[in-house]
């Protein structure tokens, strides 16, 4: 195992002992955001977008620069991850056709889909002002992170 997987195992570990006490949604991504954002250095934004009832991806908990409120339907790598229903790893996110770019300090992304009931409702996103920042380990631990929102920590 290498030393990002034993940082993931460790932030997971924490995250469920900080989550554990509270049920709500907002309050479990709210923590989220916080402690990937401080524990990853990388990472230059840490947020999730959720569909609002008119179906459009809207900002909610984040941590870093100020981001797009709404995202434009179909457009770039969230609605990507949305449509895919899958996590997108972008190594450049000025080669990926229709990036959105809410910030220009912004080099790479991952984003990762939120299911409640087995529907795509939202993604976390994870940019980095470094490229190619992303791979498939931390697809593997975020994609963990992410199912804690509305699943019980066992």
């Amino acid at each position: 195992m290498d030393k990002k997987e034993e940082k993931y195992l460790r932030v997971i570990k924490q995250i469920k002992a900080l989550i554990l006490p509270v049920t709500n949604p907002a309050s479990r991504m709210a923590t989220i955001c916080a402690v990937l954002h401080y524990k990853f250095p990388q990472f230059f934004w840490t947020g999730f977008y959720f569909l609002t009832p008119e179906k459009e991806l809207e900002v909610t908990t984040y941590q870093g620069p100020l981001a797009c409120l709404r995202l434009k339907k179909d457009t770039g790598v969230c609605w990507a991850s949305i449509n895919q229903k899958d996590t997108i790893i972008v190594s450049d996110v000025h080669s990926f056709e229709g990036h959105i770019a809410c910030n220009p300090l912004s080099k790479s992304e991952i984003v990762i889909p939120v299911f409640h009931d087995n529907q795509a409702i939202g993604v976390l996103d994870i940019d980095s002002d470094k490229k190619d920042s992303f791979d498939n380990i931390d697809a593997k631990y975020l994609e963990e992170i992410v199912n804690m929102i509305y699943f019980v920590i066992q």
